[in-house]
């Protein structure tokens, strides 16, 4: 029964990441943003330069990126309006949101895989190749469902278009 237990803990705990994944996709699909003011009110503002990474160190490199990145968050958003602004605020929240619930599925999902491989006895390389399957199928899932979503939504506005 022990074995029943772990095989049925793996795909319901990668399920679980697949669910927060999909869900979060369909929620952020679904909010109501000015995606086009925004995006030409951002394009008005000027990039930050790339910064060379032949000769800083990875910290001092990663430092002035986000540096430079956030110089340019508080730029785009001051020249938002105020609804705008609270549009990007909620998807942002309901992005992060969603993603924290995925990271920590995921998590969990990682130890009931490195569980299953354990009580088997099998090679701990086989841990990552694992992993990197499950994870690659949820992503997957979420894509494939998404297109099939939007394919569907436009089968079904053409035949409310076409004439009887």
């Amino acid at each position: 029964m022990d074995q029943v237990i772990a095989w049925a803990g793996l795909p319901g705990a990668w399920l679980l990441v697949a669910g927060p994944l999909y869900q979060g996709a369909l929620e952020l699909r679904a909010e109501d943003v000015d995606r086009e003011g925004i995006e030409a009110t951002t394009a008005r503002i000027p990039r930050p330069d790339p910064v060379s990474p032949w000769w800083l160190l990875p910290p001092v490199l990663y430092l002035i990126r986000r540096h430079r990145g956030n110089a340019f968050r508080r730029a785009a958003l001051a020249q938002l309006t105020q609804a705008q602004r609270d549009q990007f605020t909620s998807f942002v929240n309901k992005a992060t949101g969603w993603f924290t619930v995925a990271l920590g599925a995921t998590l969990l999902a990682a130890e009931q895989t490195w569980q299953v491989i354990d009580r088997h006895g099998w090679p701990g390389w086989l841990f990552w190749p694992l992993i990197i399957v499950m994870l690659g199928a949820s992503v997957l899932n979420t894509a494939l469902r998404m297109i099939h979503d939007q394919r569907a939504a436009g089968t079904a506005a053409q035949q409310a278009d076409a004439p009887p």
